[in-house]
């Protein structure tokens, strides 16, 4: 499983500190979730990035209907 944490977090002008800062979510666990395919955030971890890139949780997983 991916995650698109990085693609979002790109389009919206954002670093892993500022996206840190503003989630709450350390620099470390992005960096891990943005680079590391099989890591398996937790869904609190997620809801944080989601509200802190301003999108939903199912936006962040790389699979999408096409």
């Amino acid at each position: 499983m991916g995650y698109r944490v990085k693609e979002i977090r790109e389009e919206k002008g954002m670093t892993q500190e500022e996206l840190e800062k503003k989630s709450g979510v350390s620099r470390q666990t992005i960096s891990a979730i943005e680079n590391n395919d099989k890591y398996q955030a937790k869904v609190g971890t997620l809801m944080a990035l989601a509200m802190a890139l301003e999108t939903t949780v199912d936006n962040l997983f790389f699979a999408k209907a096409v």
